[in-house]
């Protein structure tokens, strides 16, 4: 057995590494600087968390998420790991006492905020010591192509320079294009980097699209039927966020709120009344969730449309982190696109940027229009390719009826072509609405034959359909300062009627995971425990091992070993209460127990 393999089951209680941990890490400890990206929930910190205890000396983790820092360290001292964070939210005292242990050799693993860098005392501090890794966190925020760039990531090619040995650098992240990885490599200034693609893809993860629900309604059947699974609603405007949190709210659910606009002490009780399980939902803006490591996420929804693919696969990937199946929703109306639009306009970017938004804006509407699978779509977009429909998306899961849309798209196809010159996609909806705007009656579109064709459909419907039909390539889309709509090749197939337009509707909202009895109880101590400690739940243990451990029934301590997640540390510390509640069940349910080690 490696080294490696030994030190990821002694403290995190697993007998193999997922796919490409144990490749990243063998590199590291050979000495190479290397890029690695790996999926959300893909075990991207164990990567260099074993490699630190594997080297001499110190490992500084660079991370611009305060709320992580603190799980993580959490979490490593409680499996017997020396770490410590130091950011923002500490005082000066602490942070000195901190360092002292640094110093000391009391501490193998330093999470810090990049600002940190530019700290002279630190610096100098760090120049005194044996640095033996730095590893990169969220490392795609060093470039400002990046979806959360963070200017204070420049820093630290200096601080590298600056230390007394250069250290092994290492680097991190889920979401980066290939123009992005480019900056990565360049900008920290990698030296001959190994650089490992472990995938994009989730296959936990269940992909919905809903175009057309009745937002609020949805929202409430959706949470009434998966009633105490912890999920998180995401939406683009505090006013929608806290519109969301009154209306679940007045039905009794347990939720909490997380927005720009409320103090710093409120939304700091509110993640932790999330993360600590007092609260099952919560509704937040995009300011939440970069952060969150909690694995029990079993459904994230989108109650707007996000700005970008990444940030969309970002956000995604806070559900199901533990490995268990999970639900990702995205709620669609048009006005959503206007609204990120505004977003956009409004920012403080310069125009590069803006425009380079707006790009990334029109390809997730496409990605929301389309009828191709969508894991596919995500995987294409970040140059990863995939064979077939995936079964676990709402384009491929068989859930859906096949709508037959070929005169509807007759009618608008034949309206942009009789409007002779491109127009966008509000005057061509105008124009088969009927409507007297004097814009349109000014270009004397109201004399086309198509005007007031569709005008029993209303406004946002048909905006949905153009847009749809942008997507499948009915339409192009041609960016600019004013982006217009032109008909193609394909649409004239349409109109001579050798091409017909079949669109897929979802059927049914389902129950994202049901867990048994025993489950229930193992999670009530697991709450206790939490509790107790004033830890979070996840920190006891995740929902897998619990999972596991209600169906094969663990009755001596070496049994409870071998489920998934438990370590020594964690046989010592809760071993005894938790087989306790797993033998009385045994006893009371007349179970005739079997163990298997492989059974699992």
């Amino acid at each position: 057995m490696s080294k490696a393999i030994t030190i990821l089951k002694k403290y995190f209680g697993y007998d193999t590494f997922r796919r490409g941990q144990e490749d990243v890490i063998n590199s590291i400890v050979s000495g190479r600087d290397i890029l690695a990206i790996m999926p959300t929930g893909g075990g991207k910190s164990v990567c260099y968390q074993i490699p630190a205890l594997m080297l001499d000396g110190l490992t500084i983790v660079i991370s611009p998420l305060i709320s992580l820092m603190k799980d993580q360290v959490d979490t490593l001292n409680e499996l017997g790991i020396k770490a410590s964070f130091i950011n923002s939210t500490l005082s000066d005292n602490e942070i000195f006492h901190i360092l002292t242990d640094v110093k000391n050799d009391k501490t193998k693993i330093l999470y810090i905020a990049p600002e940190r860098l530019n700290s002279l005392g630190f610096i100098n501090l760090m120049r005194s010591l044996n640095v033996s890794m730095i590893a990169v966190d969220e490392s795609h925020c060093v470039s400002q192509w990046g979806h959360d760039f963070r200017k204070s990531y420049r820093f630290i090619p200096d601080f590298i320079k600056s230390l007394k040995n250069r250290p092994i650098v290492t680097a991190f992240t889920a979401t980066a294009t290939k123009e992005v990885r480019e900056d990565i490599l360049r900008l920290l200034e990698l030296r001959n980097p190994e650089s490992f693609i472990t995938g994009f893809d989730r296959e936990n993860l269940k992909i919905k699209v809903i175009k057309g629900a009745v937002k609020k309604k949805y929202i409430i059947d959706y949470v009434g039927q998966n009633k105490g699974q912890s999920g998180i609603i995401y939406c683009s405007t505090r006013k929608e966020v806290d519109s969301v949190y009154e209306l679940l709210g007045s039905k009794g659910h347990s939720i909490t709120r997380y927005h720009g606009g409320l103090g710093d002490n409120e939304r700091k009780q509110n993640q932790e009344d999330f993360i600590y399980d007092n609260a099952n939902i919560i509704v937040a803006t995009n300011a939440f969730g970069m952060g969150i490591d909690k694995p029990n996420v079993r459904y994230v929804i989108h109650y707007n449309m996000p700005r970008n693919i990444e940030n969309y696969y970002q956000e995604i990937g806070r559900a199901g982190r533990d490995g268990l199946d999970s639900e990702c929703i995205l709620l669609y109306s048009p006005r959503d696109v206007q609204t990120q639009k505004f977003l956009i306009e409004n920012s403080t970017e310069d125009a590069d940027r803006k425009n380079h938004e707006y790009k990334k804006l029109r390809t997730i509407t496409d990605f929301v229009h389309t009828d191709r699978c969508l894991r596919n779509y995500i995987l294409d977009y970040f140059e990863e390719g995939y064979v077939g429909e995936c079964g676990r998306c709402s384009n491929c899961d068989g859930n859906y009826e096949m709508t037959d849309r070929t005169v509807d798209a007759q009618k608008v196809l034949s309206c942009v072509y009789r409007m002779k010159r491109p127009y966008g996609i509000n005057m061509i909806v105008d124009v088969l609405k009927g409507s007297k705007n004097q814009k349109l009656l000014g270009f004397k579109l109201n004399e086309l034959s198509t005007y007031g064709i569709m005008k029993e459909y209303p406004k946002e419907e048909l905006k949905s359909f153009v847009n749809t039909l942008i997507a499948h390539s009915y339409l192009d889309y041609i960016d600019g300062e004013y982006p217009v709509v032109t008909g193609n090749n394909l649409a004239m197939r349409v109109l001579r009627s050798e091409e017909r337009v079949l669109f897929k509707n979802i059927k049914k909202t389902e129950v994202v995971f049901e867990y048994n009895e025993l489950f229930e109880k193992l999670r009530e101590l697991r709450r206790e425990f939490s509790q107790r400690e004033n830890v979070p739940s996840y920190i006891v243990f995740g929902d897998n091992s619990l999972k596991e451990m209600s169906v094969r029934y663990p009755q001596t301590y070496d049994q409870f070993l071998e489920i998934n997640g438990v370590g020594n540390a964690k046989v010592e510390k809760y071993g005894t209460e938790f087989l306790r509640i797993i033998k009385d069940y045994v006893a009371d349910h007349d179970l005739h127990v079997v163990w298997n080690s492989n059974s699992y």
